[in-house]
């Protein structure tokens, strides 16, 4: 059993696009979507066609659910790029002929929590699953690490901080290095006890590489961490050609930040 899991697209498509032509030369059972397909980037309707469509499971993210309502604690750069996703969104629903086309309602009938058998989904945390950050740091917040823990069954996906690396109860962060000329790592997940996984992000990596990233889960044992490059100036032009897009959402590809 292999499964591919995305998450954080932020509507970068040349990023969505390369792991996609990834994903398909690695032979995988499902492909799931933790959220944040929109947001940042100048493709969200593009991006959101193409996860409903190939995903098995997408889940709601906070930048998606911002595109839907008000948006409520983001920063004046992210506002204004969740604001100009929303119009990009009602043009496109208010151009279709058929309600099954329309991308809010997809976006809005979206879950925020799976569970597949010992394994939870989510895009925040188990405690909040839409927006709560855990950032590596937090190993050193003993007792925000004990009460997500205690929400867990045995493993736990989950994007949002943008910054790929397993969680265990210790806690201890363990960062996966991929390098360059490499496209992979491989971590075993521990048996005999809990993990958080964070998947990493296909459109706006945070961790210094700038190179997409995924992740494949064999038979619930082992997480594959996978890099991909992209065209990313093709989306940092883009950006700097949108006015409601501020450069810096660019800019931070090249740098991976």
């Amino acid at each position: 059993m292999k499964r591919a899991i995305i998450s954080d697209v932020h509507g970068n498509l040349e990023a969505l696009q390369a792991v996609l032509e990834d994903i398909d030369k690695q032979n995988v059972d499902s492909l799931y979507c933790l959220g944040d397909t929109v947001g940042y980037g100048p493709n969200p309707c593009e991006c959101v066609k193409i996860v409903r469509d190939r995903c098995s499971m997408v889940l709601l993210g906070n930048h998606d659910q911002g595109a839907l309502f008000d948006p409520d604690g983001f920063n004046v750069g992210a506002e204004k790029a969740i604001r100009w996703t929303r119009s990009q969104l009602e043009q496109h629903d208010r151009m279709s002929k058929h309600s099954a086309n329309m991308l809010a309602d997809f976006l809005g009938e979206l879950p925020r929590t799976h569970a597949d058998g010992d394994a939870m989904f989510v895009h925040g945390s188990a405690r909040r699953p839409l927006d709560e950050y855990v950032f590596p740091e937090d190993i050193y917040n003993p007792l925000k690490m004990e009460h997500v823990f205690e929400l867990i069954g045995r493993y736990c996906f989950q994007g949002h901080t943008h910054i790929p690396g397993i969680f265990t109860p210790s806690p201890e962060f363990l960062s996966p290095n991929v390098p360059q000329g490499s496209d992979e790592c491989h971590a075993a997940l521990p048996p005999s006890t809990k993990a958080m996984i964070n998947v990493g992000s296909v459109g706006q990596p945070r961790d210094g590489d700038p190179r997409a990233c995924y992740v494949i889960l064999e038979d619930d044992q082992t997480v594959r961490f996978r890099r991909i490059e992209y065209p990313l100036e093709v989306t940092r032009r883009k950006i700097h050609q949108i006015s409601d897009l501020d450069n810096f959402l660019g800019d931070r590809l090249v740098q991976g930040r």
